[in-house]
């Protein structure tokens, strides 16, 4: 069994032991043993990110952007590959799971660009005779914690402009799949940046994650997971002075009206729903459907879930892969319970497929759920199930609709499908969501534009493209007398 090792201040270093990244298609395969660490690796790595960060920071533009470009290349090159073990340890289907590869490498490219793009402001003075410039600096070691449903592209778009921007970097990865985050890390160790700008440190969340969060050499936490691990980061930055980035998940709506073409919203629901096991923080788990179109939309998405084959992530034809664990189907199933003993009607779906037909396979299958006839305060409609897993709210018109959208503590993304320019125009403004999507599904952002959410969902600035130096740069104003 081959065994992977943190990477600190430029060397693979041993764990203080290891624990089995196991195939969620395939209980039986084993991807391969992974380092965890403690807080005295942490302690090693932010020391290591420490003493890199002041020539890393006033480092020449063309070396940063050597660097990410050359990790972008390899990435992209080698995305069936890195694919391949996304799917396999994930469970994300393999052509979902080499476009999220490939999605990393653009992320890289991307940000190598913006090193070349770094920007400030020359300002004349009220005071004659000075002049003012504005200018953006890196504010120092970064920790990094990532979650498991995108276990490539959100290290990606979180390390590309944290060293892009001229920030060193510890990166803690969900524990549940290091593997896509132990690649991406050895392609980083590859690339020439110098030793300590980048870290890699796995294990479990509550040792490296609490000791990340916790260290005084540390300027900045950024975190994509739970809402109450979310919370807790928060406080703890705070009351340190840390400055804090959150995405916390959403409990998207996804409103269907009596115009919208319906083959359309069909697809575009069950892509949102269910593909990617549901198991991403912009799928839509709320479907809101006026009353004219209700009955035809609700016989045209159980006739497409029908169709929908579950198996192996990496086996052809699949179009969804397993649960991601034990756990997490744990969690889907009681929600499935959950909503029966509420009263929503289940339509399609919900149960466990212990082996995959004909695969001769254990894994975590589940058959996408729908339940129909279900109302916005039941807790099927209102916590994250984090699974595929859908219900289908019953309302008057657009009006009820937008009102039963808002109503929700999250307010990641939101979609609407309609023929209607005036209702799409509206919506778009008055979406409590930090991402709107038009007659298209909610879950799918392309790199280059920001991502994040507003009320429970996302705290402090966004990720991604332009909007990441909000968060990755401080602010420095500096008075010149002529």
């Amino acid at each position: 069994m081959n065994q992977f090792d943190n990477l600190i201040n430029g060397q693979w270093t041993a764990g203080k032991s290891y624990s089995p990244n196991t195939n969620p298609s395939d209980l039986s395969d084993v991807v391969g043993e992974y380092a965890q660490g403690d807080a005295s690796d942490v302690n090693a790595a932010v020391a290591a990110a420490a003493a890199a960060f002041p020539a890393w920071s006033t480092s020449g533009i063309q070396a940063r952007h050597d660097a990410l470009d050359k990790i972008g290349n390899e990435i992209l090159a080698r995305k069936e590959e890195l694919g391949d073990l996304l799917a396999r340890e994930e469970g994300k289907t393999r052509p979902e799971a080499i476009g999220e590869v490939a999605r990393a490498g653009q992320i890289f490219k991307f940000f190598a660009g913006e090193c070349l793009r770094l920007a400030g402001e020359t300002l004349p003075s009220v005071r004659p005779g000075i002049g003012v410039e504005i200018t953006r600096e890196p504010i120092g070691v970064v920790g990094l914690i990532t979650p498991w449903n995108f276990p490539i592209a959100i290290p990606a778009w979180k390390i590309a402009p944290a060293l892009a921007f001229g920030n060193c970097v510890v990166l803690k990865p969900a524990d549940l799949v290091p593997g896509s985050a132990w690649a991406l890390a050895d392609i980083i160790h590859r690339s020439g940046i110098p030793a300590g700008v980048f870290n890699l440190v796995m294990g479990r969340g509550r040792v490296i994650g609490e000791a990340l969060v916790q260290h005084e050499d540390v300027a900045a936490i950024s975190f994509t997971g739970s809402v109450g691990v979310g919370k807790g980061i928060a406080a703890a930055c705070v009351a340190s002075g840390k400055k804090v980035q959150l995405e916390m998940g959403g409990k998207n709506p996804q409103v269907v009206l009596d115009d919208a073409d319906l083959n359309q919203a069909v697809e575009l629901s069950a892509q949102s729903c269910f593909y990617s096991t549901g198991q991403r923080c912009t799928a839509s788990s709320r479907l809101i459907v006026t009353d004219r179109i209700y009955p035809a939309f609700i016989e045209a998405l159980q006739a497409r879930m029908a169709k929908i084959k579950v198996g192996d992530a990496r086996a052809a034809g699949t179009d969804i892969g397993p649960v991601v664990s034990q756990a997490q189907l744990e969690q889907d199933l009681s929600y499935v319970e959950i909503a029966k003993a509420e009263g929503a009607v289940l339509a399609a779906g919900g149960a466990r497929i212990a082996c995959h037909t004909g695969s001769g396979k254990d894994g975590f299958y589940l058959q996408p759920a729908l339940f129909v006839d279900s109302t916005a305060g039941m807790r099927i409609n209102r916590e994250e199930v984090f699974g595929p897993v859908a219900s289908v709210i019953r309302v008057r018109d657009y009006e009820e609709a937008l009102a039963v959208a808002n109503d929700t503590p999250f307010g990641l993304a939101a979609g609407i499908a309609t023929t209607s320019l005036r209702h799409a125009t509206h919506f778009k403004r008055h979406s409590q969501a930090g991402m709107v999507m038009v007659n298209l599904p909610t879950a799918g952002v392309d790199y280059h534009v920001p991502f994040g959410g507003r009320k429970g969902s996302s705290y402090g600035p966004r990720e991604q493209g332009r909007y990441a130096q909000e968060f990755y740069t401080t602010v420095k104003t500096a008075y010149t007398l002529a």
